[in-house]
């Protein structure tokens, strides 16, 4: 049974890094599915809920700003994974054998988990259950951002979800570097309108 693992936000200046492990049913309808950045946000939306729903079990796992400057990226994308992965077994039905779990990640690394994973590249667009996991992580980072908003309103979190946009690096510029910034993300100059 493969377990879909992926991860959202590692290109952003500002929040978390959120990870998503995923179980489907054979008969779910993988016709929802596709790589998160490629759905517009009510089939993504529509999706979510329906792996919410339909799948066998799944879980959200999260490493923070902090961690993220702590370790790299690319070990803090890992690490949400791992939690995402230990978050998803407190789900699992006693009808599932853990040990037949074969977990497949998106992109070129595999977490340390206790099962056996293969890393594919693009496996966000061509895997069921990585294209599930792909939607959870992006979901839930993409509340998670809207809810830091409500905290930094002046940063925009809410439009830019903390990716580098101009509206961004603008606010940051202004209001210096707020308090989920990832201080190891190298920021670039803006240049500023005169009026």
């Amino acid at each position: 049974m493969i377990c879909g693992l992926d991860e959202a936000g590692r290109g952003p200046l500002a929040g978390p890094v959120c990870a998503a492990a995923v179980l489907l049913p054979d008969d779910f309808p993988a016709e929802l599915l596709n790589d998160s950045k490629q759905l517009t946000a009510p089939k993504r939306e529509r999706a979510m809920a329906a792996v919410y729903s339909g799948a066998l079990a799944w879980g959200i796992g999260w490493a923070s700003a902090a961690e993220i400057d702590s370790i790299n990226i690319l070990r803090a994308s890992l690490l949400a994974m791992e939690r995402a992965y230990g978050d998803m077994l407190t789900r699992i039905g006693k009808d599932i054998a853990v040990d037949s779990l074969q977990g497949i990640v998106d992109g070129l690394h595999v977490p340390e988990i206790p099962i056996p994973c293969t890393a594919v590249v693009k496996a966000d667009g061509t895997v069921p259950q990585v294209m599930a996991a792909s939607i959870l992580a992006k979901t839930a980072r993409d509340r998670m951002m809207e809810r830091y908003s409500w905290l930094y309103p002046e940063y925009g979190f809410e439009k830019h979800k903390g990716y580098p946009t101009k509206a961004h690096l603008e606010s940051i510029h202004r209001h210096g570097p707020s308090p989920i910034q990832r201080a190891s993300f190298r920021i670039k100059p803006v240049q500023f309108e005169m009026f």
